[in-house]
């Protein structure tokens, strides 16, 4: 029966990327969906696009692991879309841009900080892809235990296709049932979850001593929070895939709404999938965390139903992956080919390089999962290479000219400052990571001045 279900989800997924193949003629529609997504088509994607591997299976091992303040992974998430859509949506929409290095260049001026921006988004989505690819690995071994590399396989490859043929219209179109029914797929777990430990009071008095510690605890810090903040809300702020959905909606005023309604939701689904983890806790004590939920569906949701639980989940994953691997084909050819090359290809060249560039981003990613194991700290080295290199130029460019900072400023503070992240990250620096922004803020301006100075410019 589970083999049925999976398999039917799979088949539906796939149908929907044929059909949606049917309506994609231009680059328009393949990248950002003819800009006519209205606000509540595009909260559901926004929803279902943020709730991935890393806010089901990766959140819920934070509860496991950190008790409450594990909510801080999603409730950041939150925070970023907040100030992005009352401060933001509207400038990001008004660019009419594809994508977020081809609203770099506008910003700052030739191709030069469009094509090193490509590059670190590129890197760095790869190990956000691996992310989720893991994570329906480790999903579907829920159901066929033993096999988690082979599922993770046939998972990835389900997304690359579905994905690569249907682009943003076959997105947007799943994506809001997608959102439903993963919402009805946490309520199932934390439902059984709690009811098998005897109600909520009784979960409350069996919970570690410090689990319900919030804002911080023992083993979540001022530093911990600040680098959530600052390193994984601030994808959320200025973020590849969440720019893709601003600007596939039909206007402004359609995405601030729609980003505030995502922001709301979040908050309601970070605690609730971080009582899941805390439930495995008590239930589940000597797993490992990023367990919790898979075996907690395994040992708690009555037989029949785990398949559709897993489904649930399942959609969850696909919705953050496809986002993902589109993000980092439409980047690839529009942004790094488009650039290099000096002028942009017909419209059904780009439609095939970029559909090939997401089977290559694809098969890359595969080839990472299978080489990583955790979901939280790939993906923590890959938002913090991400924000590092990438954030303080696009915030700041939105005043650029009232600023005066060029493209030379830019180009330092993506290359620098992702550099450094990526590397104080890699050994295990946590501590001086703050500390890269500064640079990053520093970079920017120091040399965005220096080099007019030097060079005499004369900036509009």
């Amino acid at each position: 029966m589970n083999f049925i279900i999976i398999g039917l989800f799979f088949t539906i997924m796939l149908a929907v990327g044929i059909i949606s193949m049917k309506n994609i003629h231009t680059m328009a529609g393949y990248a950002v969906a003819d800009r006519g997504a209205g606000a509540v088509v595009m909260t559901g994607s926004l929803l279902a696009t943020v709730v991935g591997g890393s806010s089901t299976i990766g959140l819920a091992g934070l509860g496991y692991s950190l008790g409450l303040v594990g909510a801080w992974w999603l409730l950041v998430g939150a925070v970023g879309l907040a100030v992005l859509g009352t401060v933001f949506a509207r400038r990001v929409r008004e660019t009419g841009a594809y994508t977020l290095p081809e609203i770099l260049e506008r910003q700052y001026g030739g191709s030069a900080a469009r094509l090193a921006a490509s590059g670190l988004i590129v890197v760095a989505w790869l190990g956000i892809i691996a992310a989720q690819m893991i994570a329906a690995g480790k999903i579907l071994a829920v159901l066929w235990p033993g096999q988690t590399e082979i599922l993770t396989v046939t998972a990835a490859l389900v997304f690359i296709v579905y994905t690569a043929l249907g682009g943003q219209y076959s997105i947007i179109r799943t994506d809001a049932v997608q959102a439903v029914i993963v919402a009805a797929g946490i309520i199932f777990c934390l439902v059984f979850g709690i009811d098998a430990v005897g109600g909520g009071a009784r979960l409350l008095q069996a919970l570690p001593e410090g689990s319900l510690s919030f804002p911080l605890s023992s083993r979540f810090g001022w530093n911990d929070l600040v680098t959530f903040l600052f390193f994984v809300g601030a994808a959320y702020l200025v973020g590849p895939d969440i720019y893709s959905r601003i600007l596939s909606v039909r206007d402004a005023d359609a995405a601030r709404r729609a980003l505030l309604v995502t922001a709301a939701c979040l908050v309601v689904i970070a605690f609730a999938v971080v009582f899941i983890g805390m439930t495995a806790r008590v239930l589940l004590p000597d797993i490992q965390p990023e367990s919790a939920l898979p075996a907690l569906v395994m040992n708690v949701v009555p037989r029949g139903l785990s398949g559709l639980v897993v489904v649930a989940l399942l959609a969850a994953i696909m919705s953050s992956a496809d986002s993902c691997l589109l993000t980092a084909g439409t980047v690839i050819t529009s942004d790094i080919i488009g650039s290099l090359r000096g002028e942009r290809p017909g419209e059904g060249s780009m439609l095939l390089l970029t559909r090939v560039a997401v089977v290559f981003v694809g098969l890359v990613s595969l080839v990472v999962a299978l080489e990583l194991g955790g979901i939280i700290a790939s993906l923590l080295l890959a938002y913090t290479v991400y924000s590092a290199g990438i954030v303080i130029p696009v915030v700041f460019g939105f005043y650029r000219a009232r600023l005066r900072l060029n493209s030379r400023g830019a180009i330092a503070s993506i290359v620098i400052g992702g550099a450094l992240g990526g590397s104080l990250k890699f050994v295990g620096c946590d501590e001086y990571l703050p500390v890269v922004l500064v640079v990053s803020v520093a970079l920017l301006f120091g040399v965005s001045y220096v080099s007019r100075y030097c060079f005499s410019e004369k900036e509009a």
